[in-house]
């Protein structure tokens, strides 16, 4: 009999995150959960992206946490794996924050990143491995 490999979740919600994601649901019945995704985009190249889905896609990965449904876009899994979801206040805004390994970088406003993958077994790329 084959072996199951456990597969790391695609997002985790901090506590703030997920009472904030669900405040929002709980104000909108219509809406299934809060969809993330990614779009070329920006001076890093990629942005994050945040839609009400009103369904839920059949290949999207379902994150259900302390009454908040996150729905991630298939496109976005392999970018998106291991990523904390975040949701910070400050004296000047409130917002959602993600907390990235597979992020190399950002541009100073921090609305634009560069994504890399993951590989398929969740470990290091050639160029990550010291020796």
């Amino acid at each position: 009999m084959p072996s199951l490999r456990m597969m790391p979740k695609v997002m985790t919600l901090t506590d703030a995150a997920a009472a904030r994601v669900a405040h929002l649901l709980s104000s909108k019945p219509d809406v299934k959960g809060l969809k993330i995704g990614i779009k070329k985009g920006g001076c890093a190249g990629m942005e994050y992206t945040m839609t009400w889905a009103d369904q839920i896609g059949k290949f999207d990965e379902v994150v259900e946490d302390r009454g908040a449904i996150v729905l991630i876009d298939p496109a976005a899994i392999m970018y998106l794996i291991g990523t904390e979801m975040d949701y910070k206040t400050d004296k000047l805004a409130s917002q959602f924050v993600f907390n990235n390994p597979n992020q190399k970088s950002a541009c100073g406003c921090g609305e634009s990143v560069n994504i890399e993958p993951a590989t398929p077994d969740g470990g290091l790329r050639p160029a990550d491995h010291q020796h």
